[in-house]
């Protein structure tokens, strides 16, 4: 399927070209009646063709998009992208019909004189007044959904993580039975105290440091991302959660996992996803094949492998959280 796209592409693309030459050859050629008859008709093909592809695009390429949201909160960004997504197709459907028809219906005839038409006071406020009125209320629906994200003023027992970014790694540290992290500070950094945590500080005694993520099904968490060296951002893309990692201060956002990794691995379009892309592989050669996992990536190119740069993450019940957290040494056992 991907490949015929891409042959529609390039087919496009020599059609755009041909017809630029053409038009390059013709400029001092007069158009006739006959002329116009036949390029208004071209126009009601190449619309056919166009609604085709958005067709194509729209059900076979939709194996691409992400799954529902597997955050609590994500879900209103999911919301957020369908109303968009189908007022854009809407509009955009009747307009490109618009353009296409009246380049047919109004092509050039020695017959037909042109109208013109100064202003229209009822049109231009028609299509100034419903944007705007639509644009208020997405952008303000987007604003709440950021303050719900970001305010987190009112989590009950949030389990307080601190996701540290340096090139090309990321490492995190849970606050430990306090839920308080320690302070830290790239001045601290020595050893193997690799993310600069102040161990005078007492609230950092009973912090964790990991190298995997593993989070509780139902319970808020409360992330603070910080960075060693340049701009990183944290992306968690199938929670729709991403935040900037900067140097020298500490950045913020919250969200509650609605899907364990094991439960997220049935969702049909996670299977369908998993099938496609083992049968990529093994056309390749590949042997091992993949297996659904959450990720933390980065989303700002920070490098030469910045495209390694990645941190798998877990989502499991309270109770097999609990037991894993209870597993993970404190930075008052390590560092001495």
């Amino acid at each position: 399927m991907l490949a015929l796209f891409y042959i529609f592409i390039g087919i496009a693309i020599g059609v755009s070209f041909w017809q630029i030459t053409r038009i390059m050859n013709l400029r001092d050629v007069i158009a006739t009646d006959e002329d116009n008859r036949k390029q208004g008709k071209y126009s009601l093909w190449f619309m056919a063709f166009f609604y085709a592809m958005m067709i194509y695009c729209l059900i076979f390429m939709n194996v691409i998009m992400l799954p529902e949201s597997a955050s609590i909160e994500g879900e209103h960004d999911d919301i957020l992208f369908n109303i968009t997504f189908w007022l854009i197709g809407i509009v955009q459907f009747i307009m490109q019909f618009l353009i296409f028809y009246f380049t047919f219906k109004y092509r050039g005839s020695k017959e037909r004189k042109a109208k013109f038409y100064a202003d229209s006071h009822k049109l231009e406020m028609i299509w100034t007044i419903i944007p705007a009125v639509v644009l208020v209320g997405l952008v303000s629906y987007g604003l709440w959904q950021w303050n719900n994200v970001m305010d987190l003023s009112d989590a009950e027992d949030p389990i307080v993580i601190e996701v540290y970014s340096q090139q090309f790694r990321w490492d995190a540290r849970y606050a430990g039975e306090d839920n308080t992290l320690g302070l830290g500070n790239v001045n601290y950094i020595k050893g193997i105290n690799t993310m600069g945590v102040d161990m005078s500080d007492k609230n950092a005694s009973d912090d964790k440091q990991v190298t995997e993520l593993y989070l509780p099904k139902g319970r808020k968490i409360h992330f603070k991302f910080r960075s060693q060296d340049v701009l990183h951002s944290a992306y968690m893309p199938h929670f729709r959660a991403q935040m900037n990692c900067v140097p020298g201060m500490v950045t913020e956002f919250g969200f509650t996992p609605k899907f364990t990794t094991e439960e997220m691995r049935q969702n049909p379009e996670v299977i369908a996803k998993t099938i496609g892309i083992n049968k990529i592989r093994k056309s390749k050669g590949e042997e091992e094949l993949y297996e659904f996992n959450y990720l933390l990536l980065c989303n700002k190119i920070c490098g030469a492998s910045h495209y390694n740069m990645q941190m798998k993450i877990t989502v499991v019940e309270q109770e097999d959280y609990d037991e894993w957290i209870a597993e993970q040494p404190t930075l008052a056992s390590i560092i001495k």
